[in-house]
This record gives structure tokens, sequence and C-alpha cells, in this order.
């Protein structure tokens, strides 16, 4: 089932002129969504676009450059773990353990670069090493879940509590650990030149616009429909303004100055995730199986195949997410891992528009909801509300999503869909 707010108009194949049938088209196609409930990402757009207008208004120094780029690098860790989260909701399962797994990842790469340590790899080695461990863990959770048949919510809180334990055991005798290695700290403190962000922004809105071709011309000869050329073109202009939009203002800032490497990290991710769920047969086997997991086994799917690796998914982006946020911070302390971090994945996930049932959201998902919390964070930091008060209103934000998302799944019942 789409997620997407699809406006898409019947209208296509008018008689040439008859743009009155195509604007009903449209209409009508658009008034179907909301009453059955097919609203996909546009509340939560809607929501972001006022959080911002809002915030413009009672943080001075909120709508700046500098500011931008600061949220940019404050979310990129958390939307990396919420990617993983995305993958295990479509199950409908839970991983509770991804908050102190990043942790663990954390600690990897930072034992695992420490120079005199005996055991002192190159920066980029330990990074494929922590996320590695991440993505064997992850697959020993998945595996206790999907052939022990233990519910995911007891196995990855058993995990939470076990990666809690093991960090405590290290730090409280090592202490604070500090990464040196410039390979890893720049995952997260790398700014690119004025010139390289425009370049960036050129290839990921180009690539859009060839995939976009390649899909119309793809259904065209197939013969399937390709809906309205007109919404298809303003995606494509949408992702255009959005990707050269992002590089002026980040260019605009004074220290640091360009685009994050952070930020295109999460793009990079993004579109490869993205391309896993939607475009190969795994992806559909994740829905599928998120749907009816009996269904899906009497068709052929290998449903405990499916779950394992969707585990590993999530401990790799647990993984990929730690990295971030102990380069962000240039350093691995007791409380890595830890805070707010579990939750405000899982929020991300939902907030965006993936389905606690499962069966149902996008990759997407994560951005948007990591984009919404960090926003929010940093827009009542800014303004000098109290931490008690940023947890209020995230809260609230989290329970109008699962709200909106239970309505929807009623207003898809009662249509048929």
């Amino acid at each position: 089932m789409s997620t997407d707010f699809d406006v898409a108009a019947p209208g296509i194949g008018l008689p040439e002129g008859d743009e009155a049938g195509v604007q009903v088209g449209l209409w009508r196609r658009a008034y179907d969504n909301v009453r059955t409930g097919n609203l996909g990402i546009l509340p939560i757009v809607i929501g972001l676009a006022f959080i911002v207008v809002f915030f413009s208004f009672k943080a001075t120094n909120f709508f700046t450059a500098d500011n931008f780029n600061n949220i940019i690098v404050q979310m990129a860790g958390l939307t990396m773990l919420a990617f993983g989260v995305v993958f295990v909701l479509l199950l409908g399962e839970i991983d509770l353990s991804i908050g102190y797994l990043s942790g663990i990842a954390a600690l990897t790469v930072a034992e695992f670069q420490l120079p005199g340590s005996g055991h002192a790899y190159p920066g980029l080695v330990a990074i494929l090493i922590a996320v590695g461990v991440c993505t064997l863990i992850g697959g020993a959770q998945g595996s206790v879940v999907a052939l022990v048949g233990v519910p995911s919510f007891v196995v990855t809180l058993a995990g939470l509590l076990i990666w809690q334990g093991v960090i405590l055991q290290v730090l409280e005798i090592k202490g604070v650990i500090v990464i040196q290695d410039a390979w890893i700290n720049d995952t997260a403190n790398y700014f690119f030149t004025s010139r390289n962000g425009w370049i960036i922004s050129s290839v990921v809105t180009g690539l859009y616009a060839l995939g976009t071709a390649a899909s119309l011309i793809a259904k065209r000869r197939a013969g399937v429909a390709t809906g309205n050329l007109w919404i298809i073109a303003a995606k494509v202009a949408g992702v255009a303004l959005a990707t050269f939009g992002t590089v002026a203002i980040s260019n605009h800032a004074s220290v640091p100055n360009g685009l994050p490497l952070a930020g295109v990290l999460v793009v990079i991710f993004l579109i490869v995730l993205t391309y896993l769920a939607k475009r190969t047969p795994f992806g559909r086997h994740v829905y599928a199986v998120g749907g009816n997991a009996e269904a899906a086994r009497r068709a052929g799917i290998n449903v405990a195949r499916i779950r394992i690796i969707v585990f590993m998914i999530s401990g790799a982006m647990a993984g990929v997410g730690g990295v971030l946020l102990a380069a962000r911070l240039n350093s691995v302390d007791l409380n890595v891992g830890g805070g707010t971090l579990l939750l405000d994945a899982i929020s991300a996930a939902v907030i965006g528009g993936t389905s606690l049932f499962g069966g149902r959201g996008e990759v997407r998902s994560a951005l948007i909801g990591a984009l919404v919390i960090a926003t929010v964070s940093n827009g009542l930091n800014t303004a000098g509300y109290k931490t008690g008060t940023i947890y209020i209103v995230t809260g609230v934000i989290l329970l109008l999503a699962v709200t909106l998302d239970t309505v929807a799944r009623r207003l898809q019942v009662r249509s048929g869909r």
C-alpha cells in the first residue's frame, strides 16, 4: 500500500486542453485520499512548517545558517538509528536495544582507534569493525526472535540491559576515551567547500531526475499508468529546491561554513535503504511479512530469514549512528547511548508516518520525523525553554502522530483499502 499523498489524476488521457477535467480529477483524488486516510507525509510536512515559522519568531538565533548546519549535524546520528527502526516497525516488531547498541559502536570505534592500545587501527577500519559488531549483535537478537519465538520486546529489552552493562563495565575502568582519529571525527565535523556543495546538490538532483525518468519510461513500456506528469515534475522540482536550498543556506554559515558531511551521509543511506525497501524482492518481502506474516509464509517467503536480516539492518544502522554521535563529541563516556536516544529514534520513525502495526511506512519517514524532533529540541533550547518542556512537547507530537496513524488505519479499513 502506498503511503504517498497520491494526487495523481485519473484525468490523464482526457482530450488535449481539457485542463478543467484534470483539475477536477486532482481535487477528487485529493479528497478521496483524505476521506480514506491515505495522508502520507503531508500532515507532518505541514506541522514541520508551522514549527519552523513559530521558532523563527520565538527564538532570534533559530532562523540562521549557522543553526541550520547545527540542526543537520545534531539530527544525523538520530536519523541513522531511525532508519533501522523503520525496517523493524514494518515487520510489526520493536528494537529497544538500539540506543545502547549505538553506544557499543561508539565504544568499539573509540577503542580500536586509540593510539598505544595495542590494537590501534586506521579510522575507516575502526568504523567498519564497530558497524560489523553491531550488525552481528542485531543478527543474534533477530535469530532469537525469529527462530526461538521470543517476543522482540523481551529480546531487545534484555539487549538494552546487557549492552548498557557492557558499556558501564568498560568505561568505569577506562573513563572517558578521546577519539583522536581525524577520519572518524570528520564524519560529524567535516564541511564541504562551497563549490563541492553545489556539485553534490547537482549530482543528487540529477540522479533523482534520471531515476524518475527511467521509472516513467519503464512504466510506459509495460503499459502501466504513469500518473499525472505535472505532479511528477513538481516532485523533481521539490527535490531540486531542497538540495540546492540546503547547500545555499549551508554556504552562508559563518563557522563552520559549507555543507556538512553528516548530512550527505544521511542522504546516501536514505537513497540506498529506500532502494532496498522499494526496489528489491527483499523489500517487498518485508512489507508482505509486516502486512500478514502467515500469508507471506504460505506464499513461500522465508519469514524467519526476513526477520533476522531486518534486525541486522537495525543493528548496522545503530552502529553507524553511534559512530556519528561519538564523532560529534570527539569522545565516549558513561552516558553514551543513553538519555532519550532510544525513544527519540522510535519517535522519529513513528512521527514520520511509519505504522506501529506493521506493513506501512517508508525510510524517508525516519528523516522527516528526526527533522521534526531535532527542530523542536533545537528551537526550544534556542528559545530558552527548560528540558522538561522539550520532553513534554516531543511526547505530545508523538501522541498526535500515533493517533493520526490509528485514525488513518480505521478510515482505510472502512473504505476497503
